[in-house]
């Protein structure tokens, strides 16, 4: 039967198909590790990789966003991440509220890795990890990293292979960092750290994602004598007494130690304690807020195991509580509940701080001065930003997929001096200043009363020149022509506009001479 341990089902090692090495080819068409290790298509893979219900209570805790949603998120996390030092510096409450939210799935590992601070020291080092990966190693810690490979999240269709390609990226990766660290070298913590950031992004930015964890986030953790972990295990015994005084009592009561609990919660940053999707949700907020949020999740676990009467009679001793501990109820595991929990607890950034400097004078009052020199803590994204602030260039966005197009490049646009314009600005102000053709009034020869008088000593403007100029076609009557006049006769009783006796009658005498004249010649024009 199977048994249920920390919201896993541990599934039975007779019910795991399994295929020797023997009988597969190595130009096997099987893609997947799952598959190469015999875990076929009829066995259930959850959302999430892991394969035969390994994460039982995963899917039960795992809200469901509506796709249409989920969308809209994506809008919103692409905006940010294109903008993202203007988004950190001036509005970063609502960086927060998103990741608060959950960041999609499909842009987790490049937010990660935004938020962490490793995009920006990928950048900076451009060619360590290659340069990392070439060498050899150590060959004792090359020898206990091998020995710990199977071991992380062997129920995961990535890792499910022995020697297969997440155990090799795992592998590089812990690795790179005994050579990147030599004075810190390997602990068997880094191996989950590093193996939830290769699900979501590749070997290099796993990587430096594991750098910025065990340098900002969690500094000192791994290191020879895991004196900061204890130094943290104290902060969190004076948070509960603040927290939970009932929970504070009892485990002083039975002198529980607090390294005896919350070692693997805080070195592993519970990802192998809760559910999946409640362990992605987490390290949404603790990428994003710093170690806070880890502090935040134990203390909501221990109040909510330890936190009633009820439950503190059925923990009469250390071993019972310690059973208890280990045995988390899953409901208190549930997404939406821890999530909503961790962030009703009172505990911020500035009361870890002056815990921290609390337990630290009274550690050198009883032990003397720590023996590992640990840098300061980073809390959260934003403090990691200001300390190593980036450049544009290192926050670039670089494309995964690359499409060449069929059309020639644009040509650049030259640039221009300061006060320098364009040859487009140049002709369009030369074709908005240039002048209109002034129109020539041309006055009217036969005015009327209402109009104003004319100087008579100007002289007139002919206003047809070139109809006067032209043949005139012969009139019609009845549908007959005129005979022919000569050429050289002018018709008669036609004015002229040069004649003088015009510019001397009043309109009255013009209008009368004309209406007489048409009277006279209307033989000639009907």
């Amino acid at each position: 039967m199977a048994k249920i341990e920390n919201g896993r089902k541990s599934a039975d090692s007779r019910s795991i198909r399994t295929i020797s090495s023997s009988h597969m080819d190595d130009e096997s068409s099987l893609g997947s590790d799952s598959e190469i290790n015999g875990f076929t298509n009829d066995r259930h893979t959850d959302k999430y990789g892991f394969i035969g219900g390994a994460q039982q209570y995963s899917e039960e805790s795992a809200q469901d966003v509506p796709p249409e949603v989920l969308r809209q998120r994506e809008v919103k996390w692409l905006d940010m991440l294109s903008n993202w030092d203007k988004w950190m510096v001036k509005r970063h409450k609502k960086v927060r509220l998103r990741c608060q939210k959950g960041i999609p799935p499909s842009l987790r590992g490049r937010a990660w890795l935004y938020l962490s601070g490793g995009k920006v020291k990928r950048e900076q080092n451009r060619g360590k990890f290659e340069e990392l990966d070439s060498q050899a190693g150590d060959p004792k810690e090359l020898d206990v990293i091998e020995k710990d490979l199977h071991r992380q999240f062997p129920f995961h269709e990535m890792f499910v292979s022995r020697g297969g390609h997440g155990q090799q990226d795992l592998f590089r990766v812990l690795k790179a960092y005994t050579l990147y660290r030599p004075e810190e070298g390997y602990c068997q913590a880094q191996a989950p750290i590093a193996a939830v950031l290769l699900m979501h992004m590749p070997a290099e930015d796993a990587f430096w994602g594991l750098v910025q964890i065990c340098e900002k986030y969690l500094p000192g953790y791994y290191s020879a004598g895991l004196e900061a972990i204890q130094l943290d295990g104290e902060i969190l015994y004076a948070l509960t007494r603040r927290v939970s005084p009932l929970v504070y009592r009892h485990l002083e009561k039975h002198k529980m130690e607090p390294i005896l609990y919350m070692t693997e919660w805080f070195m592993c940053a519970f990802s192998r304690t809760l559910p999946w999707a409640s362990v992605l949700r987490v390290w949404d907020m603790f990428l994003c807020d710093g170690v806070k949020i880890i502090f935040r999740v134990g203390l909501v676990l221990l109040k909510c195991m330890l936190g009633t009467r009820e439950k503190l009679k059925a923990c009469q001793g250390q071993y019972e509580t310690m059973e208890l501990l280990r045995a988390i109820e899953p409901r208190y595991m549930q997404e939406g509940f821890l999530v909503r929990e961790v962030l009703e607890v009172p505990v911020s950034e500035r009361d870890v701080e002056r815990e921290h400097h609390v337990q630290l004078k009274r550690w050198r009052k009883n032990r003397g001065e720590l023996h590992c020199k640990s840098p300061p803590r980073m809390h959260g994204a934003r403090a990691i930003m200001a300390s190593e602030p980036p450049s544009r260039q290192d926050l670039r966005q670089n494309p995964t997929i690359i499409v060449e197009s069929p059309l020639p490049p644009p040509q650049p646009t030259p640039r221009l001096k300061k006060g320098e314009k364009s040859k487009e600005e140049k002709s369009k102000k030369k074709g908005s200043t240039k002048k209109a053709p002034t129109v020539m009034e041309i006055p009217n020869p036969y005015p009327l009363a209402g109009d104003p008088q004319r100087d008579p000593q100007l002289p007139l403007r002919d206003p047809m020149p070139t109809l006067r100029n032209s043949t005139v076609q012969q009139p019609l009557v009845n549908d007959t022509p005129l005979p022919n006049t000569p050429d050289d006769s002018p018709p008669p009783h036609q004015p002229t506009l040069n004649d003088q006796s015009l510019l001397t009658v009043s309109p009255l005498q013009k209008s009368t001479q004309s209406l007489s004249s048409i009277e006279a010649d209307q033989d000639t024009y009907l």
